[in-house]
């Protein structure tokens, strides 16, 4: 049948841990041990990425490369980020179980899509020892993919690149890449089904780019909220997506408008 068959969703910011918080807590408190104040934007830039990548990519930004040369008389090498690197994961491990909780309306989108006979995978930025944690609260919880594939598994070639995308198509034998769709809510997320040619879409609300809590979120007026999803919107499109939606409950609609677009012979743009 030509439709779609899989949703292939992000973990934090887009299933659990609204506004994507318990890695960019770390990041920021990782550096100011170092002796450099980063931003909790600068923080934010590389999310989805694996961790040990997402460190690197900060001190490649050109402040924090600046900062780094002031405070040590010289660039950051290897040795560095793999040093960073082993503070940031006991110091997440230690939290990591506190950020699990299903974002509003994942568990009710997810039970009708699959009562659509559609199978769910997942990718992540966190490692196999990071995502036991993660699965296992979350399922408490209620969440439960059909399959998750960490960089772990792909070489630690993590997003960007498309490889946990054509492992969840294989263990879920998804027939073809516009047959399925990849929802996330960073950056790399939308690189990573551009990259593998499947239909990229950026869910706005509870994200790491939007980066706010459910209770700053709910406390902003009507007029920011409107903005603020406009600006999100437009990050995403420019990034690749195929599409945005606001919440997840939005989902199963943008499936339906997909399957009428796939049955015109319309196939993603990055295709």
């Amino acid at each position: 049948m030509n439709k779609v068959e899989g949703i292939i969703l992000d973990w934090a910011g887009t299933a659990v841990d609204f506004g994507c918080f318990a890695p960019v807590n770390v990041f920021v408190d990782i550096f100011k041990n170092a002796g450099l104040d980063v931003t909790m934007e600068e923080a934010r830039a590389p999310m989805g990425m694996l961790k040990i990548d997402h460190i690197r990519a900060m001190l490649t930004m050109p402040r924090i490369s600046s900062l780094w040369e002031k405070q040590y008389g010289r660039p950051f090498n290897e040795e560095d980020v793999e040093k960073l690197y082993a503070e940031f994961e006991p110091a997440l491990m230690m939290s990591l179980a506190d950020y699990t909780d299903p974002i509003p309306g994942v568990i009710e989108t997810v039970e009708a899509l699959r009562n659509r006979g559609l199978k769910i995978g997942s990718t992540t930025g966190y490692t196999d020892t990071m995502m036991e944690v993660v699965v296992a609260n979350a399922l408490k919880k209620g969440y439960r993919p059909d399959f998750h594939v960490t960089p772990d598994a792909t070489h630690s070639n993590g997003r960007p690149y498309p490889y946990m995308i054509y492992r969840n198509m294989e263990e879920l034998k998804l027939a073809a890449s516009w047959k399925v769709v990849k929802v996330g809510d960073t950056i790399s997320d939308m690189q990573e089904g551009v990259n593998a040619g499947v239909w990229s879409v950026g869910v706005i609300v509870g994200s790491s780019e939007m980066g706010l809590s459910l209770n700053e979120y709910t406390s902003l007026p009507e007029r920011d909220k409107q903005n603020l999803t406009s600006k999100m919107a437009d990050t995403f499109m420019q990034n690749g997506a195929d599409f945005t939606i606001k919440t997840m409950e939005e989902l199963p609609e943008l499936i339906d408008r997909i399957n009428l677009l796939i049955a015109e012979g319309k196939r993603p743009r990055s295709s």
